[in-house]
């Protein structure tokens, strides 16, 4: 037996921003239809769920009493399905929906924090609301009768006679008419779950009626109703004018709650007339995107707009960034004012965000600032990083077209400072001048980069390469933590190895310390010959509860950190409350096991980052260098502008993401030419390099955002709502770290390096969510009914995609092998390496896996 189903689509005009991007609404109707038949057989069951999903037969167990011999043992009961989509409400031309949100303003039934968990008692309270309402008063109608209408089986009376006897369960409800947005992209109908518009016709009834509550939690009303939130009833009769009908009014309603940056704004509100003021103006902003001129040629240098890449983009000098500047600049002072003026403030988060960000910037300076003091011999100390990172970082969030991005000095620029130092050892030269000149050619070679829009070449980067690069960056923050608590095992763990005379001056100093001789700090006694005893190194240094702690400090930093990062998903405490603790889930673990370890364990002397008093800038003497040095210095400059580049961009491109929703617009080519400009003034004055950073860049739109959960197939989601873009966030973070220089040596110095290890394992950790690279790794290990119902999982072989999934390990491992391999000259090719990922993904993959299949798993999973 085989239901009815019917899709009929209706074109749609393009919906504003925030919208389903197919501009359509699903519209659920069900019709019961109980008979009596002999021929059926066996028994059935329905499922309970407000809303029967796909075109599924739902049959309700029947029981049968024979009355003969050739008589059947069953019944059942036909339920037929009608499905179609529905136009979004268009608020700019369509009159109606102004009037309908009017006449709710002015006889509004809302209902705030509803605390009724079953959809039952929930439409009871709303019915129960409408038939108080004393301006809306409906003396024919019965509200009683009116929930036996809501539901398909509700108030059906049971069946007796002699033959058959049908049973329907109280328990088992089927919504007669409902509105559900969905959104069909590459993943599939995706229903949005948070919401849902029920729409009823009553006979009775002599007026329209709309009733909305916003329920106190989400509530799991069954299939594609995982998550309620919103509950919309549309009431009204049924002869109606056809702009007046439930659909019609049902539409304006549901247009506007399709927007997920407006239920977000929603929970927010905490009185009547908030909330009927968040309707006004989401009605004000639907009719104003509507009114938005499309722009000729906007996208024209875009990376991300469609167009296909033409020789020609790249002669058009300047078009890029002019462009930029003028998709930027009319939003630069909502960057400032948004969240700090007006209804809507964020103080809070923005606070959180500021710490976070100070800790997270502040630590891997200190870090990589230790390893440039140790390959430049004190040339770039821990203090000039600091103050680099504090100037960079304070002009980046100032003018850049991207202000979430988080410029910092980064492993790779470390690694290749410790190149060139030991080129200039090699061939007898000045380092900072050498350096310098380096730098400029690579400034030179970044403007030029900006000026003739070389970044539309991340057309050509699909979101797999990028995913493998930043997968590289999360591995070489775990390597480097591993690579420090190796050191620091091997110098401190092992036994200490006797050598020759080493027991005689065990014995020599045995004989001093019974005399009552003296020791100095250095180890070091005079014994009453006047001869000195020294006792080697590995005796002094050789404490194993040393490298221990250290093992603990590194773990316990992660787990803390880690443990309060997802204590939002928690039940436990107030949301807001969790939501702080996540938001400064780092700075409470940084500061908490500095203090074990600084404070409880005092006695157990710690590794620390070295500090020497030092001038905070050096001007380069160019003086020093001759014109072939000059000419060389070109090649480096130019390999580490290509490693700037690609880093840059693939980073404001991950920052960027569809699945963001950062509104404002990108700025490829203004960054890429003011990064040139930045280090332009990093090299003249000593200071280390610096381009915008993942996975800083990402956790900051992440501290920055409002989420919602999503349960799809079992699996919760957390997509995000929306994001505060601003400037404060960064601005206030690097003029802490610029006044943290004055904290040197003490107090910075009670941050033990294994605290820092433990914030590279975190970073490394929080930065892995939402790689879809990482997920399709973890499928390897999962049986297939554990497989999350993922838009690649619906619709591409499982074999390819595991196919696929191998081949970006390979990637993988090619780049960590070259990007780790000890040999610092072989990591000076490492920027081609990652160039090279454009061919293969983009021409060799597509000769392994079909290129529908390839796009698929590169789409965005919203």
């Amino acid at each position: 037996m085989e239901s009815n189903k019917v899709l009929h689509f209706v074109p749609s005009e393009a919906p504003p921003s925030g919208m389903s991007k197919n501009g359509y609404f699903f519209q659920e109707m069900e019709l019961r239809e109980g008979e009596q038949e002999d021929g059926c057989e066996g028994r059935e069951e329905g499922q309970d769920s407000p809303i029967a999903c796909g075109d599924d037969i739902h049959l309700y167990d029947s029981q049968i009493h024979p009355v003969g011999p050739d008589s059947d043992d069953s019944g059942c009961v036909l339920l037929n399905t009608s499905r179609k989509y529905v136009k979004l409400m268009n608020f700019e031309e369509e009159v109606r929906a102004h009037r309908d949100l009017d006449g709710f303003l002015a006889r509004a039934s809302i209902l705030l924090d509803e605390t009724a968990a079953s959809l039952d008692d929930v439409l009871k309270r709303m019915l129960h609301h409408v038939g108080q309402d004393s301006h809306a008063a409906e003396p024919g109608c019965n509200f009683e009768e009116v929930m036996s209408m809501l539901f398909t089986d509700a108030g059906a009376q049971e069946v007796n006679d002699k033959s058959q006897s049908f049973v329907f369960f109280d328990d088992v409800h089927l919504l007669s008419e409902t509105i559900q947005g969905v959104t069909a992209t590459a993943t599939g109908v995706q229903y949005q779950q948070s919401w849902l518009c029920i729409l009823c016709n009553v006979k009775s009834l002599q007026r329209r009626h709309v009733c909305i509550s916003r329920l106190e939690r989400p509530q799991n009303w069954g299939e594609n109703c995982c998550e309620v939130r919103y509950v919309i009833l549309i009431l009204a009769p049924h002869k109606m004018k056809s702009t007046k009908t439930a659909m019609e009014l049902g539409r304006t309603f549901a247009t506007m709650f399709s927007d997920i940056s407006f239920r977000q704004k929603l929970l927010e509100t905490k009185t009547q007339e908030e909330f009927k003021e968040a309707l006004v103006m989401q009605r004000h902003q639907l009719t104003a995107a509507n009114q938005k001129p499309a722009t000729v040629g906007e996208e024209e240098t875009d990376p991300h707009s469609n167009k296909p890449l033409k020789c020609k983009d790249f002669l058009r000098a300047g078009r890029g960034i002019y462009e930029d500047l003028c998709r930027r600049l009319p939003l630069y002072p909502s960057d400032f004012t948004d969240g700090v003026i007006g209804s809507n403030k964020t103080l809070l988060k923005y606070v959180t965000t500021a710490i976070f960000l100070y800790i997270a910037i502040l630590l891997p300076a200190l870090a990589f600032g230790s390893l440039n003091d140790e390959s430049t011999r004190g040339e770039i100390d821990v203090q000039k990083t600091i103050i680099g990172q504090s100037i960079g970082g304070v002009i980046y969030s100032l003018f850049a077209g991207s202000p979430l991005v988080i410029p910092l000095t980064t492993a790779p620029l470390a690694i290749f400072i410790s190149v060139i130092r030991g080129i200039c050892d090699d061939y007898d030269l000045d380092f900072p001048a050498f350096y310098a000149c380096i730098g400029l050619w690579n400034s030179f070679f970044l403007i030029l980069g900006g000026v003739f829009n070389v970044s539309l070449l991340m057309k050509l980067f699909k979101r797999s390469t990028e995913e493998v690069i930043a997968l590289f960056i999360s591995i070489a923050f775990v390597g480097d933590a591993v690579k420090g608590t190796i050191k620091i095992f091997h110098k401190y763990y092992h036994a200490p190895t006797l050598v020759n005379g080493s027991i005689e001056q065990l014995h020599r100093m045995q004989e001093m310390l019974m005399q009552g001789g003296n020791t100095t700090e250095n180890a070091t006694a005079t014994g009453s010959n006047g001869r000195p005893i020294t006792l080697p190194e590995s005796f002094i240094l050789c404490t194993r509860e040393r490298p221990v702690l250290c093992l603990l400090l590194m773990l316990g930093t992660l787990w803390l950190g880690y443990t309060l990062y997802q204590f939002k998903r928690s039940p436990f405490l107030h949301a807001k409350v969790r939501e702080v603790l996540s938001d400064c889930a780092l700075p409470i673990s940084v500061l908490m096991f500095s203090f074990v370890g600084s404070y409880l364990f005092n006695d157990i002397e710690l590794p620390v980052f070295n500090f020497l008093e030092g001038p905070m800038f050096t001007v380069a003497p160019f003086e020093k260098l001759s014109a072939m040095n000059i000419v060389s210095a070109m090649g480096l400059g130019f390999l580490l502008a290509l490693l700037i580049f690609i880093d840059q961009n693939i980073v404001v491109s991950l920052t960027n993401a569809p699945e963001n929703r950062l509104l404002k617009g990108t700025a490829y080519h203004w960054d890429l030419m003011l990064s040139g400009f930045i280090n332009i003034l990093m090299s003249v004055l000593g200071l280390p390099w610096m381009h915008a950073a993942f996975p800083h860049s990402t956790l900051h739109v992440r501290q920055l955002a409002y989420v919602e959960q999503r349960v799809e197939g079992g699996h919760l989601y957390e997509t995000i709502v929306s994001v505060k873009e601003t400037r404060l966030t960064s601005l206030a973070a690097n003029i802490f770290i610029g006044v943290s220089v004055f904290l040197l040596p003490v107090p910075l110095q009670w941050i033990p390096k294994p605290v820092l290890y433990g914030l590279f394992l975190y970073i490394a950790l929080t930065s892995i969510d939402g790689n879809q690279m990482c997920d399709r790794m973890a499928l390897l290990l999962k049986e297939q009914t554990s497989y999350p119902p993922t838009h690649y999982i619906r619709k591409v072989p499982q074999r390819k995609i595991h196919y696929f999934t191998a081949l970006q390990m390979v990637q993988l491992l090619i780049l960590c092998a070259f990007g780790m391999y000890p040999l610092p000259y072989m990591k000076m090719i490492f920027p081609l390496l990652m160039i090279l990922l454009i061919p293969i993904r983009n021409n060799l993959l597509p000769r392994v896996i079909e290129a529908k299949y390839l796009d698929i798993m590169d789409a965005q999973h919203m």
